[in-house]
């Protein structure tokens, strides 16, 4: 679609016309959606730590790491099987007032679990105090998740950017607030919860009166229907808050308070890694769930130029993020966050194969196979869990980070396997292995010139603009040369 003026601009970026442009516009709007209030949260996050300290940041995390183990159950992938069904098939969004409904009482029941399990888990009423304001938090922001789902089955994404930016304005100004005046981290968890409730408050509001008018209804066929497809997505979600979070939970659990802190810290950056594959399986979801039904061909196409943007971006972020660890960590947290350096370079490996996983359970999902993605993930949770209290109590954070880069490691070969036998998508494409290729050549070239001394001492900001540089102008001369045209 060629671009002359506003209104052509306002087509582009507002509006459904094709695939692509329909893709492109949810893509460019979840960028700047999570661009913005995942840098926001990040840097509200650093403050926290710098102010704080590794061991009370390592109490705020312990605590939310908790609480993330038991908020899965208020979802229990409704909201994917929401995404699905309603991209299939509009009518059925008038079963929503159920979906919300069975919504709530998925979140009261999840909320009961996480007071009950803080008596068992800490003695320190403070903490536990923190667990339950968390608690609360974690429940409001995870049942946007049932608006974005109805959003995203109508690929409206720009909707669901506004939403996110919202919230995150609102939290990041409530949390400065009150970490640069009142200092403490109960006081950072009822920042937290407020800022959970305005914004909660406003995007149903505005959801109510611009797409679905909400209501309560207790119609438990639907129900019944929604969580027969849901429970092996609910199950797998809650092995990977197993495999995501339980290190942080063991570690506080058995006193390491402090290593909880610089190893949270770590994983927070290593994050970032996820994001540009988390945005592009968001856009490409409901593209790839219509293709499935309407043709196998375009299903391969789709999910072959999903994949291949993908690979181009993680692999070059993956080997600059472990060249410039050291730099990164004490520019962000400075030195007495160094014990936070290794565990990020093997955390940023373990991102990188998670994503590739992800490019993997996507398709499952969409060709209906979750039970497979089930026991895949129920294998990932046992061999995680085992791993950490084999390394957790020898190595502490560095264990924790070695037992979950293996456990994706094994689940990157199990899904493959998966994907191979049990869908029509062959992941040993030709093109993808080119893909890999080409970024890993070029990442290759990158790791060279950012390992120079004169640039790896520069700022750090300066050295990562400068490796990018370096990546980007190598895939442009190697796509010219070989004559490859990927995706350009």
């Amino acid at each position: 679609m060629k671009v002359k003026n506003f209104t052509d601009v306002k087509l582009l970026l507002l509006n459904n016309k094709s695939v692509k442009q329909t893709i492109f516009k949810n893509t460019f709007w979840l960028v700047i959606a999570e661009a913005i209030s995942q840098l926001l949260k990040l840097v509200l996050l650093i403050y926290v730590a710098r102010i704080l300290g590794a061991t009370e940041y390592g109490k705020f995390t312990f605590a939310l790491a908790f609480v993330s183990l038991f908020v899965i159950f208020s979802d229990f992938g409704l909201s994917s099987i929401t995404t699905r069904e309603f991209a299939r098939e509009k009518e059925k969004e008038k079963e929503f007032s159920s979906i919300f409904t069975l919504k709530i009482l998925l979140s009261l029941g999840a909320l009961t679990l996480m007071l009950v399990g803080s008596f068992f888990i800490t003695s320190d009423s403070a903490i536990r105090g923190v667990i339950w304001l968390l608690a609360v938090y974690a429940l409001i922001t995870n049942f946007f998740e049932i608006i974005y789902a109805f959003l995203r089955a109508r690929q409206k994404m720009e909707y669901e950017a506004f939403a996110k930016i919202l919230e995150a304005i609102i939290l990041t100004s409530t949390g400065f607030f009150i970490i640069l005046n009142f200092p403490s981290v109960q006081n950072l968890s009822y920042s937290y919860l407020f800022a959970g409730f305005i914004s909660l408050t406003l995007i149903l509001f505005f959801f109510h009166f611009k797409f679905f008018p909400l209501k309560i209804s207790f119609k438990k066929s639907i129900w019944k229907r929604f969580l027969a497809m849901s429970w092996p997505l609910g199950f797998v979600a809650v092995f990977s808050v197993i495999y995501n979070h339980i290190d942080s939970v063991m570690m506080g659990y058995w006193g390491q308070i402090t290593e909880t802190g610089w190893y949270n810290a770590a994983y927070k950056i290593a994050y970032v890694i996820l994001i540009p594959g988390t945005l592009i399986f968001r856009s490409f979801y409901p593209a790839l769930s219509i293709a499935f039904r309407e043709s196998k061909g375009g299903l391969q196409k789709i999910w072959n130029y999903q994949t291949g943007v993908v690979v181009l971006i993680t692999i070059p972020l993956v080997v600059g993020g472990g060249v410039l660890a050291p730099r990164i960590i004490d520019f962000i947290y400075g030195s007495s966050f160094s014990p936070s350096t290794f565990a990020f370079q093997i955390l940023i490996m373990m991102a990188g194969t998670m994503v590739l996983v992800t490019t993997f359970t996507q398709l499952l999902i969409i060709a209906n196979q979750q039970k497979k993605y089930f026991w895949i993930s129920f294998f990932g949770a046992i061999t995680n869990i085992v791993l950490n209290l084999i390394l957790i109590p020898k190595y502490s954070l560095y264990g924790a980070a070695i037992a979950t880069f293996i456990t994706m490691l094994l689940m990157l070969v199990l899904c493959l396997v998966a994907v191979v036998k049990f869908t029509s998508v062959r992941p040993l494409h030709f093109e993808i292995f080119l893909v890999f290729f080409v970024a890993f050549f070029c990442s290759i070239i990158m790791y060279f010139a950012i390992s120079l001394p004169l640039i790896y001492n520069l700022n750090v900001l300066l050295a990562i603009l400068i490796g990018a540089a370096v990546y980007l102008t190598s895939f442009l001369v190697v796509n010219k040369f070989l004559k490859l045209n990927l995706y350009v």
